[in-house]
C-alpha cells in the first residue's frame, strides 16, 4: 500500500488552507507559541480569564516588529485537547462529561522577533492578566511535525463526522494518532453564524506499527 504523501508549505498561509472535508498531510516545521494550560470542561468561563495574556502577547509582538519595518498578522488561537487517561476512544472523549479533559490554548508567533521583543512581549500579556492567572501564561515551541488535517465548517458542536473522516483518512494510511488533537480557529464565533465557522482539525501522526 503506497503511503501518504506529505506536503510541506512554504508559508504558514499554505498550512492553513484546505477544503472542506478533505483531508491534507503535512510536514510543519516547529513553531513558537505563546500559551495556557488548563484541565476540565472547556468554553467561555475556562477560557475568557486567560484570553488577554494570548492576545495581550501577540499584539505587543506585532507592534514591536512593525516598529522596524517588519509586518506580521495576529495569528488564530488554537487549541490542544487531550485526556487524562490518553484515551483515543471518541465516544469518551466526546462525552457530555468533560472533567477529565486536558488543553492548551495559543497563538503561533513570529520568527522574526528577536529575545528582547519576545520578552517584552511576554511581559505585557502578563500585565493584561489577573495576578490569579498570570502564573499560566508561558512561552513554548509546538512541534508536531507530521501531521493530518481537515477544515471543518459548522459549530463546534458538529465536528464529529469531520473528526471521524480524519482518523478514517489516518487509518487508511496506514497511520496513526499520536499526541493531542489540535483545533485552529479560523472563524470568529461571536461575529459569524455557527453554520459558518471554519475550524481545521489537526492530529498528529505516526506509522501504526511505531513501537
Amino acid at each position: 500500500m503506497a503511503g501518504p504523501i506529505f506536503e510541506t508549505p512554504g508559508k504558514r498561509a499554505g498550512e492553513l488552507a484546505g477544503k472542506p472535508g478533505v483531508v491534507r498531510f503535512l510536514d510543519l516545521p516547529p513553531a513558537r507559541t505563546v500559551m495556557v494550560d488548563g484541565d476540565g470542561a472547556v468554553g467561555a468561563d475556562a477560557f475568557g480569564p486567560i484570553m488577554p495574556g494570548l492576545y495581550g502577547t501577540a499584539y505587543a509582538l506585532r507592534f514591536a516588529l512593525k516598529r522596524r519595518g517588519v509586518e506580521e498578522k495576529v495569528g488564530p488561537l488554537e487549541g490542544l485537547y487531550w485526556t487524562a487517561d490518553g484515551t483515543t476512544d471518541l465516544d469518551v472523549i466526546l462525552d457530555a462529561d468533560r472533567s477529565g479533559w486536558r488543553w492548551t490554548l495559543l497563538i503561533v508567533l513570529p520568527l522574526a522577533a528577536t529575545g528582547d521583543e519576545l520578552e517584552a512581549a511576554f511581559q505585557a500579556g502578563l500585565a493584561k492578566m489577573a495576578p490569579s492567572e498570570a502564573s499560566r501564561l508561558r512561552l513554548g515551541m509546538l512541534d508536531e511535525r507530521r501531521v493530518a488535517q481537515v477544515l471543518h465548517v459548522g459549530p463546534y458542536s458538529a465536528e464529529r463526522p469531520t473528526i471521524e473522516r480524519l482518523h478514517a483518512a489516518i487509518d487508511g494510511a496506514g497511520l496513526r494518532p499520536r499526541g493531542a488533537h489540535h483545533e485552529i480557529y479560523l472563524g470568529d464565533p461571536t461575529r459569524s453564524a455557527p453554520e459558518r465557522l471554519r475550524t481545521m482539525l489537526r492530529h498528529p501522526v505516526e506509522p501504526a506499527d511505531a513501537g
